[in-house]
């Protein structure tokens, strides 16, 4: 089958797709609106779908008519509270909410590959099970484990998982593809640092929790630099700095906010106690008290079944057009870690930039677009996966 040529049939509305979720972004846990289009879209196809799963997750499952094994393909779903400063005739209509990060497209793509596979299930070896994810962007919990906690990785039990996201850092109609260890654990950490505050024209008369925050983050970069092996990749940023209402009143008390990136578990634990081991020195040695928590249930490493990635590249390179080629780990954080947990897979990046079309913004920028160009071939190849690891043998 010429997974391309399918897709560049239905590619008018592959795009309309993405331009309705676009207008309309929903926030993690709340794609009411979102999950609802999902849904009538795959019934329309005739899946069989589930509404409802593991929160506002979609479950879509299409047996194909000869046997074979069970093959699980997955999409994100939330927008980011984003305003968005695009220069598109679709911008969102969400004030303060934005596809910042392309999950729009993700949906889009998905349901062109449910199409595509829908429409040749006379040919389709085993089960597709369409995996439709609330929640991506929300660091701890998410939407992936409340959906296999659901069950959808199971009952028929999942053989293979794959999924995909649009990336600026390669060019358009480039796949990028990696085993092992592909993207970060991403841990997020408070710390609450409280002085004792007081008059700004009198410090010593107080414990300036400012004075101490400022101390603490300078120190925490300490860690990258001195405590975590250096050919260990590791990433610490503090992002939130809030404390005090006027400039002249120390406060009693100051609020860091941050991540660490970590590729590995040892590196990960190690990190996690060194944040918590210099932010109470520091202010212990200033007057002042720390306390340092952690974010339950973060993202584990994103790490690709090494065989099934190297298969899968030889695979995609079947597709004209499509540039597949072997790229670093970034240090960005996923939770279709948790999917690949409970089945081997590969998640790959497809290129959106292009600077002609303006397309050069990064992931999470208002001014983020994607270059529309490429939605055929990320539904071609999520098809083209399904298709050939669904056979009893898997891909041949």
């Amino acid at each position: 089958m010429d997974f391309l040529s399918e897709a560049e049939r239905i590619e008018p509305e592959i795009v309309k797709t993405r331009r309705a979720f676009h207008l309309h972004p929903e926030l993690a846990y709340h794609e009411q609106a979102t999950s609802k289009l999902v849904a009538e879209k795959l019934e329309a196809m005739g899946i069989e779908t589930k509404r409802g799963v593991g929160g506002t997750g979609v479950l879509g499952t299409l047996k194909g008519a000869k046997k074979g094994r069970v093959v699980a393909l997955r999409a994100d779903m939330d927008g980011l509270p984003v305003q968005e400063l695009a220069d598109v005739d679709f911008r969102s209509k969400a004030d303060g909410v934005m596809h910042a990060c392309g999950h729009d497209t993700h949906m889009a793509m998905l349901l062109g590959a449910a199409r595509i596979l829908a429409e040749n299930r006379r040919e389709l070896s085993g089960t597709v099970k369409f995996l439709f994810q609330p929640a991506e962007e929300h660091g701890g919990r998410g939407g992936a484990m409340p959906m296999i906690e659901a069950g959808v990785m199971k009952d028929p039990r999942v053989d293979y998982v794959f999924g995909l996201h649009i990336s600026n850092n390669q060019k358009s109609g480039e796949v990028g593809v990696r085993g092992g260890s592909f993207m970060a654990a991403p841990d997020t950490f408070k710390v609450k640092i409280v002085g004792r505050g007081g008059h700004g024209s009198q410090p010593h008369q107080t414990v300036d929790p400012v004075y101490v925050a400022a101390h603490v983050i300078l120190a925490l970069q300490g860690i990258s630099a001195r405590m975590i092996d250096p050919i260990r990749p590791f990433v610490i940023t503090v992002g939130s700095v809030h404390s005090g209402t006027k400039e002249n009143i120390i406060p009693d008390e100051a609020r860091l906010e941050g991540t660490i990136r970590t590729l590995d578990e040892g590196t990960r634990k190690r990190a996690k106690s060194k944040v918590e081991e210099v932010a109470k020195g520091v202010c212990k040695s200033f007057g002042a008290k720390a306390e340092v928590e952690f974010e339950e249930d973060a993202y584990p490493v994103t790490v690709n079944d090494p065989r099934v990635t190297k298969d899968v590249a030889r695979v995609l390179k079947a597709i004209p057009h499509l540039r597949v080629k072997e790229i670093d780990p970034v240090m960005g954080g996923e939770d279709f870690s948790r999917f690949l947990q409970k089945a081997p897979g590969t998640f790959y990046f497809l290129g959106t930039n292009n600077p002609a079309k303006g397309c050069v913004y990064p992931n999470h920028s208002s001014k983020f677009k994607a270059d529309e160009d490429v939605l055929k071939l990320g539904a071609a190849s999520l098809a083209l996966l399904a298709f050939e690891y669904g056979k009893p043998k898997g891909p041949g």
